[in-house]
């Protein structure tokens, strides 16, 4: 079993990925009636989660998941894979420990570097074209590489940390929850044509059309910034820090490579 939370389809392309190969069932985290269900898992089954690393560490959804997840089997093999534009920072740590508390054991995790998506703060945007080809193109193959050690079982963190990782992770990252996830700041432009698409694309189901057929953000927004690169008339804001800043959807974007 293999379970994924995805907001502009880099993870969930990773999740379906890795599920074909090792013959697996994914699921979406966000569709998972976590209180209700007891999940079955057969004697010997892997149990996987991938995920996009939020400000160097797994995000609030994810780590929610875990801790409500109830199953039927203690597993006996458990991996992550990770995808970030740049690096982990300690995600593996973080996600590692909260496994633990579970009272199961991380036996590997994995870090896959994917277009960047994240456009909130001055100096971030997305990868220019040629970035995006060659980290597809990359990603691909380290896919390959991540389900033959899947396959066999292995046991190994290889996840690419970067520079700093302790400070960003504990540092940046707490802050960076403290005071960026509000959707507050999210608004649309008079260029807005009422498509839906935003509605549509939120994968907490976070946004509803108003009366007038603008979007309106709810209070439990994941920051995954869906709504944002799904807008075909670019007419979502964030504040006024995305005015000029580009947009990013695996689907599109590897058609069109």
């Amino acid at each position: 079993m293999i379970f994924y939370f995805s907001g502009t389809g880099n993870s969930r392309w990773v999740a379906e990925s890795l599920g074909k190969r090792l013959e697996d069932a994914v699921e979406d985290i966000a569709d998972v009636k976590i209180e209700k269900e007891e999940y079955t898992l057969p004697e010997g089954e892997i149990l996987g989660f991938v995920f996009p690393v939020y400000a160097w560490a797994p995000p609030t959804i994810v780590m929610d998941f875990i801790s409500l997840l109830r199953l039927s089997l203690a597993p006996k093999y458990v991996f992550f894979v990770c995808t970030c534009g740049d690096d982990s920072g300690k995600t593996a740590d973080i996600f590692c420990k909260a496994i633990k508390e579970k009272g199961w054991e991380c036996n590997a995790g994995f870090s896959v570097i994917m277009p960047n998506t994240y456009v909130s703060l001055p100096g971030f945007d997305v990868d220019p074209l040629h970035i995006v080809s060659k980290k597809l193109r990359e990603a691909k193959e380290r896919i390959e590489y991540i389900s033959s050690k899947l396959a066999a079982r292995a046991r190994l963190i290889d996840c690419y940390e970067g520079a700093f990782p302790w400070i960003k992770s504990y540092l940046i990252h707490p802050l960076f929850m403290h005071t960026l996830m509000s959707p507050k700041p999210f608004k649309a432009t008079d260029s807005c044509i009422s498509c839906g698409l935003c509605e549509k694309a939120c994968p907490v189901r976070n946004i509803h059309l108003k009366e007038r057929g603008k979007p309106e953000w709810g209070s439990h927004c994941t920051m995954c910034l869906a709504c944002y690169h799904s807008c075909p008339k670019h007419a979502i804001e964030y504040s006024c820090l995305t005015q000029k800043k580009g947009q990013y959807l695996f689907d599109k974007s590897n058609k069109e490579l």
